[in-house]
């Protein structure tokens, strides 16, 4: 780790952690990083996480085998140290952005709570209209205010989505992307260094790869 960290190039002086607990496609995000130069590797120890300036933590999957995941890895608390003490900017991705609520209607365990809210799963019915899950393919998002995180992303931003739960944020504002599937859902939330994202970032193309490197920005800052 300490001679990765050594061959940090001259423009980032900030290394991505990416959360490798067993779950989301952590080589597929760390290829894009290294395409556009930026240093990022998967972090699979708590001495790593306290290394990395900025964390993404991806997820697949069903949230409470995630979060059994998480805590058998050994890094739950490293993170939450890194997170909630120091401070460090956190970017959550699909079941990863759905573990830093408090809880979610798809299992019984316990969340980070990291971010105001809870997760719930698609009715049936939207709008009288009979919704087919899971929620998967290409959506467009709407952002609801200004961040660094979006500057630069092509509109209509559209995103890839697979899922059939969503964060549902207890204030308004943290809401950062809003996406219609039969009714609006917060695609995307913010509150202070915790950002979420509920579609793939690594499977959305252009607008995935400015936003993960925008996330690299918001590291380096």
């Amino acid at each position: 780790m300490a001679a990765q960290v050594a061959r940090i190039s001259q423009g980032w002086q900030a290394l991505i952690g990416i959360v490798d607990y067993g779950l989301g496609n952590v080589q597929a995000i760390a290829n894009i990083y290294a395409r556009l130069g930026i240093p990022a590797m998967p972090v699979r120890d708590p001495s790593e996480i306290g290394t990395a300036h900025g964390l993404i933590l991806p997820g697949v999957g069903s949230f409470d085998w995630a979060i059994r995941l998480l805590d058998a890895s050994g890094m739950r608390s490293a993170l939450e140290e890194a997170v909630q003490v120091r401070r460090r900017p956190v970017l959550g991705i699909c079941v990863g952005f759905q573990m830093m609520a408090r809880e979610s209607q798809e299992g019984v365990l316990r969340g980070l709570g990291w971010l105001g809210g809870n997760v719930r799963r698609f009715e049936e019915v939207r709008s009288e209209r009979r919704v087919q899950l899971p929620h998967m393919g290409w959506n467009d998002a709407m952002g609801t205010q200004p961040s660094a995180l979006l500057d630069g992303l092509e509109r209509p931003m559209r995103f890839y989505f697979l899922h059939s739960y969503y964060f549902v944020p207890d204030r308004a504002e943290e809401v950062l992307l809003s996406t219609d599937y039969f009714g609006p859902f917060c695609s995307a939330a913010v509150c202070g260094n915790v950002m979420g994202v509920q579609f793939h970032p690594e499977k959305s193309h252009h607008w995935g790869v400015g936003l993960l490197r925008n996330f690299a920005e918001r590291v380096a800052c």
